[in-house]
């Protein structure tokens, strides 16, 4: 039991750890374990600091719902003072930090036991995980010539193998979801500014970015949502109220919902045919429901949207290599080629663009909620739109960060649901229902109205409890 963490959720383990049958330091120890016979296949798991860990151990560890659960944060964003980062970077190499995050002071207080960090691409602007600084690309433990996907590629590998049963993640243009659908995985983008950024950033990404969880359960979000949620001291907005907290949502099905089901891209192009089948099959099932579905898709202004989340992401990119060299120059060994290509990409635009992109954002956020205004109460589409990428296809060795991300075989048309609703600010969920036929997991994907995360998540825990997904494991965690 200790020596197989991946057949239990957090919850199930943290029920463990408070009946005494086993231990917080006999979790770690597997934990440990785990990573040394698994991680050196899949390159998740990086800056352990054991001592740190075991120490908090003996400290006494928070009573809260996950007390003694072995976890992992992402390298990327999440400032903890124990647990250095590189932030996915050879120029951001064994960051230190004076203090710990909101986010992360939340997540400790649930009584979890972190013990290292999880892998992530290079300015977290990629939707595979294959960083120079971890010295070789991050792998899927559903077969290892797949990505784990980005930019929390780190977290899904690491909980996919079977290391811990949940781990930290953050999601600016679907880096949470993207790992959950090639994964297998259950992730859940709330609402914008539903969880706190601070104190050492005002937002990410004018907005769209927002940390998450990758999971085995919805049961497992959602409690660990309701324990970070809530905005921290001077956020500059914050979401609207929870009625009942996303724990309470699941403990009884939504009302019967009408959902609008798009088996194409949002643009209508098409998706692979596996794909599209899973998302055809998804609908049958919410019809078994109970539920009303029928064809839909909204008519918002994708292409302009992505125009502007490509710029953003640019600037914001440049800003913090710009920061980070200090005057020094930018050389390819420092910085990668899609970071350097970001860098001079918004070193030409015009100074006016960043606002005139944020605005655009804005723009789509009000497209997006009169779709939802006067039509369904949730968007069922896929998640990705085809089966996940091979290794080594979305490298970050081209210096062209437009053709990267918007080109005809970039990241978008592989990708082209999840950024929408960063930049509508809605909340949105990957869950794990399909397999492709050679065994690989296929994520669908489910959005809501701007503050209705309650009625998504229970969304979510009927679709899980009418087709289960804990049986199904990779390969590697069995």
């Amino acid at each position: 039991m200790i020596g197989d963490l991946g057949a239990m959720d957090a919850t199930a383990l943290a029920g463990l750890v408070a009946r005494r049958d086993v231990t917080p330091t006999e979790l770690l120890d597997a934990a440990l374990t785990a990573v040394e016979s698994r991680n050196p296949a899949i390159n998740a798991v990086v800056l352990v600091n054991e001592a740190a860990t075991r120490a908090a151990i003996a400290d006494g560890l928070p009573r809260g719902p996950f007390r003694g659960v072995p976890f992992l944060i992402k390298d990327l964003g999440i400032e903890a003072k124990d647990y250095p980062s590189h932030n996915g970077s050879r120029l951001l190499k064994n960051t230190q930090y004076p203090g710990d995050s909101a986010i992360f002071t939340r997540i400790k207080a649930t009584g979890i036991v972190t013990f290292g960090r999880t892998t992530s691409p290079e300015g977290g602007i990629g939707a595979a995980t294959e960083a120079a600084v971890y010295g070789g690309p991050t792998r899927n433990p559903w077969n290892l010539d797949h990505t784990p996907g980005g930019s929390s590629g780190g977290a899904g590998a690491a909980v996919a193998a079977g290391i811990v049963a949940f781990a930290h993640g953050s999601d600016g243009g679907g880096s949470v979801r993207i790992p959950a659908a090639c994964c297998g995985l259950f992730g859940f983008k709330p609402t914008r500014a539903r969880l706190p950024d601070g104190p050492y950033a005002g937002e990410g990404w004018a907005g769209m970015a927002i940390d998450g969880f990758l999971t085995l359960s919805v049961r497992d979000t959602a409690t660990m949502l309701d324990a970070c949620a809530g905005a921290d001291l001077g956020a500059p907005y914050w979401a609207p109220p929870l009625a009942q907290g996303h724990a309470q949502a699941i403990s009884r099905p939504p009302r019967r919902l009408k959902v609008a089901l798009c088996d194409t891209t949002l643009t209508g192009d098409p998706i692979h045919p596996q794909v599209r089948d899973a998302v055809l099959a998804t609908g049958r099932l919410l019809e078994s429901l109970g539920h009303h579905v029928e064809p839909g898709r909204p008519r918002a202004d994708v292409p302009m949207m992505m125009r502007a989340w490509t710029d953003i992401v640019a600037i914001g990119t440049a800003l913090g290599i710009r920061s980070a060299l200090k005057g020094a120059p930018l050389t390819d060994d420092l910085v990668e080629g899609v970071g350097r290509g970001a860098v001079a990409h918004a070193e030409r635009l015009h100074p006016t663009r960043y606002l005139q992109a944020v605005g655009e954002i804005h723009r789509f956020g009000r497209q997006m909620a009169g779709y939802f205004a006067d039509g369904p109460d949730i968007l069922l589409c896929a998640t990705l739109a085809e089966p996940p990428a091979r290794v080594g296809r979305f490298s970050h060795d081209t210096e062209d960060y437009v053709a990267f991300r918007t080109g005809p075989n970039g990241i978008f048309a592989y990708s082209p649901f999840c950024a929408v609703f960063n930049a509508s600010g809605q909340p949105a969920a990957s869950v794990p229902l399909a397999m492709s036929s050679d065994g690989l997991p296929i994520g669908l994907h489910l959005a809501a109205p701007f503050g209705e995360d309650e009625t998504l998540i229970a969304l979510c825990a009927e679709l899980e409890q009418a087709a289960p997904w804990a049986q199904r494991r990779a390969p590697l965690a069995s």
